[in-house]
Formats: structure tokens, sequence, C-alpha cells
């Protein structure tokens, strides 16, 4: 597999209908939202879809979740343990991180901390990677209306039934319907150092439009969030024609999730249906 040879930047207009696309823990688990009101769903939350993705396409994941983890694992650092040994730390730390970015699809793509005590001083391990792919975190096009519901169990989870507790009661928050938009990109200079290849880039490619698949909840009932478009660039050089800001500035998002795109003499976009 040949190292990045392009630059890409990329874009992807979602669409949300009667879901919770990112709970606040610090806030009641409501939608999170802006000062002024626009919807966000944050990298990470969007990190954690496209993780899932690959790896449901058989793609090797290191930061998995507890609830789709495919191996035994009980932690990041047993992982490494589990899956290269106990001494992959005792190598040169080119050698390691070599190692673990030719193990790991997201090591190699979004980079990694690696950085665990010792059982002795002095014994820890400090290995951070940078990875070529970046996303940012998605926002509404406008403020989003956030319906609240008080919602009951119809069985307690605790005592002996005579009485309902105060667990059958709770709250549920959605956001009616909005339209959020993220970009992200895949820098080549950073690829040369984690091993990120052409093949990788079409790997996730592959899985944005499809990003929902798989995911829905209670939260995100299945067919309340989708993508409505991806729109990708792929510059003709390491460097790119653009710069990342002037390419993402080229797309005008409208509240009803139609786009337009400004003409980039010598770079192509191509607008990508959703799943």
């Amino acid at each position: 597999m040949s190292v990045l040879q392009n630059k890409i930047d990329y874009a992807l207009i979602l669409r949300i209908k009667n879901a919770n696309p990112n709970g606040d823990p610090l806030n009641g688990n409501r939608p999170r939202t802006d000062y002024e009101g626009l919807g966000e769903i944050t990298d990470v939350c969007l990190k954690r879809k496209i993780r899932d993705r690959l790896m449901e396409g058989g793609h090797s994941i290191f930061v998995q979740s507890d609830d789709r983890k495919n191996d035994d694992a009980t932690s990041l650092r047993n992982r490494v343990q589990l899956t290269l040994g106990s001494d992959i730390f005792k190598k040169t730390p080119e050698d390691a991180k070599n190692t673990v970015c030719a193990e790991w699809f997201d090591v190699r793509a979004f980079g990694q901390v690696f950085a665990y005590k010792g059982e002795k001083k002095g014994e820890g391990v400090s290995l951070p990677i940078r990875g070529p792919v970046t996303i940012q975190s998605a926002f509404s096009i406008e403020p989003v209306f956030v319906t609240s519901t008080q919602i009951t169990k119809s069985v307690s989870g605790e005592g002996d039934g005579t009485t309902r507790g105060s667990d059958t009661m709770g709250m549920k928050h959605r956001v009616d319907e909005g339209i959020y938009v993220t970009y992200g990109s895949m820098n080549p200079q950073l690829a040369e150092r984690t091993g990120f290849s052409d093949d990788d880039a079409e790997a996730i490619k592959k899985v944005l439009p499809r990003l929902f698949e798989n995911d829905a909840s209670t939260a995100r009932p299945e067919g309340s969030m989708e993508v409505v478009k991806l729109i990708w660039w792929k510059h003709s050089s390491k460097a790119g024609k653009y710069s990342s800001a002037k390419v993402h500035r080229s797309l005008s998002v409208n509240s009803d999730g139609t786009f337009s795109l400004a003409e980039l003499d010598g770079l192509k976009a191509e607008p990508i249906d959703g799943f």
C-alpha cells in the first residue's frame, strides 16, 4: 500500500429529525448546543461512529467502545498487551510507533497518545502519535429547537413493587429537526509518519456516507439521523492547491439540506449521496 499521495478535504451534511444526536452528560443529557443555540455533535462522537463503521468492515480498531469490542481487553493498555505483548514499548519510540500504526487503523488515521504508568518510578510509557486525519465538530445551520418530555417506566428498578420508586420517572430530549455540517481533511505529510495509505483514505470515504448505519438507539431511532451528502475534494498534490479553510468555505449549505459549491480552479468536488 502506498502512503497517501494527495491532500484530501471533505465535508458531511447531516440531517437530524426527532433524535438526540449527541447528549451532554453535564446538562442532563440534553442535545448539545452552543451559546447561540446551534446544535453540536462533537468530533469525538463523530470519530466514534467512524471507528465503529470501520470495525464492522473488518478493520482493526484500537479505541473500541465497551459495548462493541471484539476482544477480551479490559482497557486500552490491556489491549496493547494482549495484541502486541508487554514488551512493545521497550522498543525504540520509532519502532513502537511503526508497530502500533501498522496494527490499528484508527491509530495511523487519528493518532493516539500511549501514556501509561509503570510499576516502578521511571518505567512509565509516553508515546504521542499525531495522525493525518482530522474532523471538526458538526454544527447546525440554524438554531435548533430541543423538546424535552417527561417519561415514566411501568415498573420500578428496585423495591418490593408496592410503590413506584423515583427511578420510574425520567426525561427524554430530542432535536426536532436540524441540518448539521462538519468538515475534515487528510494530510499526506503526517500520513508519511504513520503509514496512512491511499487505501485507508478510500476506506474512510466508503464509511462516511454510512455513518449512522447500525447506530440506532432509543435516543437515535432508526431513520432519525442520516448523511445527506459527502463532499470529497482530492487535490492533485501533497501540499494541495488551496488551504483547507478556503476549500471548506466553497461549500454553502441551506437549512433544507440543499447546497451549492463555489468553483475552485483545478480542484473538483465530488458529491456523494448518503446511504
